[in-house]
């Protein structure tokens, strides 16, 4: 695995496996949210194996299968909802642009400056340079 920390709270990752459930329970993640669509892997990868290991783990999970056409208002609603949880909050998706987009997308409606989602996601390894106009319009 390759966890991004994006703030205290939440971080990202290219996909995971079940196998990496101990590793992130261990890591004092409480919830982790699945950003990446069935169709793009093989089912011992999909939303619903994932999850099975995960609430087996004593971890919460959430499916909200992004790509960049859906990353619509009600999909950023639901990602900033689920990033609320008791805990840290892991994130995945193919590479981890993804569910790094889909905060920096949330941070924008909610005010955060563009130049402060930017510095923050490059912190984190992540170029979102591309979607500063998108994250100016808030």
């Amino acid at each position: 695995m390759d966890i991004r920390q994006v703030t205290p709270r939440y971080s990202v990752t290219p996909q995971i496996t079940p196998e990496d459930m101990p590793a992130i329970k261990e890591a004092g993640f409480t919830r982790v949210i699945c950003n990446r669509p069935d169709a793009e892997n093989p089912p011992e990868l999909q939303a619903e194996a994932i999850k099975a290991a995960a609430e087996a783990h004593g971890l919460d999970f959430v499916s909200i299968p992004l790509t960049h056409q859906t990353m619509t208002p009600d999909n950023i609603d639901a990602q900033t909802a689920a990033m609320e949880a008791d805990g840290p909050v892991l994130a995945y998706c193919a590479s981890g642009t993804r569910s790094t987009v889909i905060w920096s997308l949330g941070r924008a409606a909610e005010g955060m400056s563009a130049d402060d989602i930017l510095s923050t996601a490059t912190k984190a390894g992540y170029d979102l340079s591309g979607l500063r106009p998108r994250l100016e319009q808030g």
